[in-house]
């Protein structure tokens, strides 16, 4: 640094200091958006840190051990038994699958479907699960002529049970003991479509749930010596057991599924923070601007008497770098106090462990956001200040300086707009969905600059047509929102990009509750019936056929396996993570192409075709796995590896809740291997629950899968996502009032004198009162009309071409933006038009003389 600019920035800090001993006034707008915005972020943050924390904490005790081994559709071998016992100190042998719970009363037989877990004696290795009454696992669980099942309280109230009542698993009657409360290891589980139950293994024998071919998974949890490399563990079993089709997950990700839906949802909240911390970002740019404009005189004044360019800017730069320091402090410490402070009520809500505290990276990321956030919304007006005149003693000379900054401004602002961008891709881990959100907001700020311009230009030619003449409210509220003030952009930018989150967020909600509440039922089946033997399936079909309520029923074979191979290297190597290669798909065969089957590249096999194992696979999920014609594909169905080659892609529609299978192969290929059929039903609502009886009575290994339920659990899902963005938007939406309010205050001046003017020449309060609330009600029009538009085109997007379902506009939450926007324009407007209706004119007139 040269000594001039030494020396300038010396005066700058030395004016900076008299000029901030004079307060905060001006800048409590300012200080408020970039506290709330931080805060946001921080909130978010410490939420999302504090839930991978206690997952960290507490993996083996969520996963019920140090490591564990799945397998599909079967028991471990001997073989597999052996590599455990050798290289576990302690292991426990799980079943989960999904099967119809019977509560057998005198009045009528209730049916539920529930998630099943049968364990062993050494359940749990890692923690305790508790009861009530309370009492030993191994009691409530019974024995073997006297077998017993605990179950959660959502499934013990649908059935209308109480401890003691008989229930009946299959074929087999067991004992309500007790009910659980707390089950050490239920995070693991993933999304399952009913409530648990627990029983023990051996009790299930002659229940005829789990016979050759039926849909259940087998969990080995293992305990290691202290220190052990499960790395090492992990290689050693994939090499060891290679061909057993196994999936490995151990503590070091407990919870992975958890861990994931944790990361995604952080991010889309952050993503969402960020759209707060824009809105905040209009506001301090206007908190800024007023602020300056209030100093025009002591500008022009500084420049009169020689102060250069750079002292001017280094002056007013360092003022609001001080400010945005305690901005961002304030933010942190409220951001990082309100989930410590609620952390009692957090917990009671996650159905995972928190470990709640202060965590140094939400605080540094939140500051990052906050900091070049601030530098860039208050380096233009900062800039447009650099241009004004010594000369400039006047009045409004802020409004005449040029649009555009200076090259170096711009450059700049680009710079910082890059830095931001980068962050945001960097703290969410999805650049994809980053840059989307980063052109979103930029696309809406931008269509809101143009339709504030827009909307004053068009006030402008309306103020003026002969329809007007008399009108003397309607003509001033037009005049004031055509004028040169920048009022119009700050309402409509603030505003209507708060309005625009939170239009986007409500239609897409919406419609995700509209196509299952809408779509599914009309294309939907009434249940999924699985499990179904080989030799169950005449009779079925038959006995389904004498209801004349059930219109249709189709049914295929069921194998399940998982691709472990693609064109002989590691199936993830090949496709990363596709949801296709997580855990097992399902697998069918035919002979015939089916009817309703199109190929889209390739051919069927023959008949009667007995040659190498042939695949067709779902045409869309091989597009996105890179998946060619003649590429091969290893399958571990029931333990054994089946490699087969590519030879046709058809199409797969998973829309309609039918039957879709990703893999179909020749049947020859499968031969001798026990499987089940899956069934569906197309049914009359009013039959549905007459089927599920006769279907359960005569077939108690059948599990029947109703579709609304299954669709409810869904949208319990959908609605605790919604909840959580919708708190986001809330946030935005405040901010948004927040600049606002620092709108209405900063042009409460120019509306004082602008009534004393009115008053002057014969206006009534009545008048001016009625003008100034006509410009609020036609600024949040305007504002929640342009929000509305940006709303709906996002959604519409997402809808369309990342959640691949309709979409149509959802009027009742249109309707509230508008209101919304109408409502909170007219509050801050009003609230801040007591004071210039109030002033006396000769006041106001000789004070600007």
């Amino acid at each position: 640094m040269s000594g001039s600019q030494s020396l300038s920035a010396q005066v700058a800090a030395r004016f900076a200091l008299r000029e901030l001993r004079g307060g905060l006034k001006g800048f409590q707008i300012f200080l408020a958006c970039l506290a709330l915005g931080v805060a946001a972020l921080t909130a978010v943050g410490t939420v999302r840190e504090s839930i991978l924390q206690g997952l960290s904490q507490n993996a083996a005790l969520l996963l019920g051990g140090d490591a564990e081994l799945a397998l599909t559709y079967r028991f471990a071998d001997e073989a597999e038994r052996a590599w455990i016992a050798q290289n576990a100190l302690q292991s426990s042998e799980i079943t989960d699958f999904r099967s119809m719970a019977v509560a057998l009363k005198p009045d009528g037989d209730e049916r539920a479907l529930t998630q099943i877990k049968s364990v062993d004696d050494a359940y749990p290795l890692v923690g305790e699960i508790t009861l009530e009454p309370a009492m030993p696992l191994s009691q409530a669980l019974g024995s073997p002529g006297a077998p017993g099942l605990v179950m959660e309280r959502a499934l013990i109230d649908r059935l209308g049970l109480e401890v003691g009542d008989p229930v009946r698993l299959g074929t087999k009657t067991f004992t309500l003991t007790a009910q659980i409360v707390t089950e050490p290891d239920n995070a693991v589980g993933g999304f399952a479509l009913g409530p648990r139950t627990l029983v023990k293994t051996e009790h299930l024998d002659g229940a005829g749930l789990l016979q050759p071919g039926t849909l259940y998974e087998t969990r080995y949890r293992l305990l290691t010596a202290p220190g052990s490399d499960l790395a090492a563990l992990k290689a050693r079993a994939e090499t060891d057991l290679a061909t057993s089709g196994l999936r490995w997950t151990d503590a070091r990700a407990g919870a992975p599924g958890v861990t994931e839906f944790v990361d995604r949802l952080g991010a889309f909240l952050i993503l969402v923070g960020l759209s707060g911390l824009a809105v905040g970002g209009v506001g301090v740019a206007a908190a800024v601007r007023a602020y300056l404009s209030r100093k025009t005189n002591v500008i022009a004044t500084l420049k009169t008497l020689g102060a250069s360019r750079q002292t001017v800017f280094l002056t007013y730069a360092l003022q609001i770098a001080v400010l945005t320091a305690l901005g961002i402090v304030l933010g942190l410490i409220i951001g990082a106090a309100i989930p410590n402070l609620l952390a009692p009520v957090i917990t009671a809500r996650l159905p995972v462990p928190a470990d709640f505290g202060i965590y140094a990276g939400p605080l540094y990321e939140a500051a990052i956001y906050g900091t070049l956030a601030a530098a860039l919304f208050t380096l233009w007006p900062l800039a447009k200040a650099d241009e004004i005149p010594a000369a400039a003693l006047m009045r409004d000379a802020l409004n005449q300086t040029r649009n555009w900054p200076r090259l170096p401004y711009l450059v700049s602002a680009f710079v910082l707009l890059a830095l931001l961008l980068g962050a945001a891709m960097l703290f969410s881990g999805n650049v994809t969905l980053t840059l989307w959100t980063a052109l979103g907001i930029l696309g809406v700020l931008a269509a809101l600059s143009l339709a504030a311009a827009g909307i004053r230009a068009l006030a402008k030619r309306l103020a003026r047509l002969p329809l007007m003449r008399g009108r003397t409210s309607q003509r001033l509220a037009l005049g004031a929102v055509s004028g040169p003030r920048e009022e119009t952009a700050a309402v409509i930018l603030s505003l209507g990009l708060g309005l625009s989150v939170l239009s986007a967020i409500g239609q897409i909600d919406g419609n995700l509750r509209g196509a299952i509440a809408r779509d599914l039922p009309e294309v939907a089946p009434s249940f999924f019936f699985v499990d179904i033997q080989n030799d169950q399936l005449p009779g079925f079909k038959d006995r389904l056929s004498t209801f004349e309520a059930i219109s249709r029923i189709d049914s295929a074979p069921m194998l399940r396996g998982v691709i472990t191979q693609i064109n002989g290297k590691p199936a993830k190597e090949t496709a990363g993570d596709h949801w296709v290669l997580e855990g097992d798909r399902g697998i069918t065969y035919s002979a015939q192409k089916p009817d309703n089957t199109k190929v889209t590249a390739g051919e069927w096999w023959p008949e009667d075709y007995a040659g190498p194992m042939q695949i067709s696979f779902a045409a869309e999920e091989a597009e996105e796995m890179g998946l060619n014609l003649n590429d091969s594909l290893t399958i571990n169905v029931l333990g054994r590896d089946l490699t087969g080659t590519i030879t046709s892609f058809r199409e797969v529609d998973f829309s309609n809740a039918g039957i879709g299978f990703i893999l179909s192969i020749n049947p020859s290929a499968l031969a001798g291997a026990p499987h089940t059929h899956i069934s569906t039903v197309y049914a009359q609502a009013e039959a549905e629950t007459a089927i599920l009886r006769d279907v359960a009575t005569a077939y108690p290994n059948i599990t029947a899968v109703r579709v609304k339920d299954a669709i409810g659990r869904v949208s319990d899902l959908l609605r605790g996502l919604a909840s959580a963005t919708s708190y986001g938007a809330a946030a935005t939406l405040l901010t948004g009032f927040l600049v606002l309010i620092g709108a209405a205050a900063a042009g409460e001046a120019a509306r004082t004198y602008e009534a004393a003017l009115l008053k002057t020449l014969g206006a009534s309060r009545g008048t001016i009162l009625k003008s100034f609330t006509e410009r609020a009600l036609l600024l949040g029009l305007s504002a929640g009309a342009i929000a509305l538009v940006a709303g709906i085109a996002f959604s519409w997007a997402v809808t369309t071409f990342v959640m691949d379902t309709s979409f149509e506009v959802i009027w009742g939450n249109a309707l509230a933006i508008i209101l919304g926007g109408i409502t909170a324009t007219l509050l801050t407007s009003l609230a801040f038009a007591w004071r210039p209706l109030k002033a006396r004119p000769a006041q106001i007139l000789r004070a600007r003389d």
